[in-house]
């Protein structure tokens, strides 16, 4: 019997929904039939998150999340996924709080990144993801080499995902606008371009791209299905 799959999600919900439908899709893949995936949703209020992101009280967004994981655990998690790049900042507050394990995004990401033969990737997220070191530092401590777009590039990655993508806007001059930045960082030697940020990947797929992309939320998802499969 697969473990039971706990996902920290509702940053932003439309996300979410993409981990539900991917998860479950993998698992009928790996076993056919009517196969769906045993797992467990806790999905918190992501304005309250947000304004705790932009005031900088990461501590206080941990300890939300923290309270979520061990809401998870209670109802027969055996482990965890926490289904947002930006937040994974506080991924020790969630870890300190239970004791099942906690699938980190960065490191599923990072295995992608090198089974592809790539050692410079480019990164496009949140402003919090691009710019502060927790991300960073995570993918530069696998050997990878990252690099992130111009400020006002980022400027306008940030605002395409609050402003649009976490409310399911999908907009076709944001998609050209995102592969102008694709092809800045290709410019500064970047092979590949990892989607750090959910929502991302509602507007950019392979196709958008001169050198291959790494979804996060994919690569996520794939990992928790063949983690709860695993019988070791």
């Amino acid at each position: 019997m697969s473990k039971v799959i706990g996902l920290i999600g509702g940053m932003s919900w439309e996300s979410t929904a993409e981990y539900y439908r991917l998860i479950n899709q993998f698992t009928r893949d790996r076993l056919g039939g009517l196969h769906s995936a045993r797992c467990v949703l806790y999905s918190v209020d992501f304005a309250e998150i947000e304004q705790l992101q932009t005031a900088g009280r990461w501590d206080k967004a941990g300890d939300i999340l923290a309270s979520a994981a061990r809401a998870l655990e209670r109802a027969g998690a055996e482990l965890l996924v926490l289904c947002t790049n930006t937040m994974h900042k506080v991924a020790g507050h969630i870890t300190a709080a239970v004791g099942v394990p906690l699938l980190h995004l960065a490191d599923t990401t990072a295995e992608a990144v090198r089974a592809a033969g790539l050692h410079h990737v480019g990164l496009l997220g949140t402003a919090f993801t691009m710019e502060q070191a927790f991300y960073r530092d995570h993918l530069a401590a696998t050997g990878l080499r990252v690099t992130v777009p111009g400020t006002a590039s980022r400027a306008l990655v940030h605002q395409v995902i609050y402003e649009e993508l976490c409310l399911g806007d999908v907009r076709e001059e944001s998609r050209r606008a995102y592969q102008d930045v694709i092809g800045e960082l290709v410019a500064h030697g970047a092979q590949g371009v990892i989607l750090g940020c959910t929502e991302i990947e509602l507007l950019i797929g392979a196709e958008h791209s001169p050198v291959p992309v790494f979804p996060t939320t994919r690569l996520h998802a794939w990992a928790a299905v063949d983690a709860a499969l695993r019988t070791d």
